[in-house]
């Protein structure tokens, strides 16, 4: 099994590049980040409508 692990990094470091790794690691760090983020947030996203009052509001405090 660890013989495995050995022979993928290898061949992810030929593919590669020494130069690139930093990116990718940084890159499928931040695809977890965002992907923890999407399981903790809320599992349902409010569609009812607004009442008139709320949107006037709303469109004032977005103005300043």
């Amino acid at each position: 099994m660890n013989e495995w692990i050995i022979v993928g990094v290898v061949a992810v470091i030929v593919i590669f590049g020494v130069s690139k790794l930093p990116e990718i690691g940084k890159g499928i760090g931040e695809g977890i980040k965002n992907f923890k983020k999407a399981l903790s947030g809320p599992s349902e996203i409010d569609v009812t409508p607004k009442k008139k009052n709320e949107e006037v509001e709303e469109a004032k405090e977005n103005k300043s």
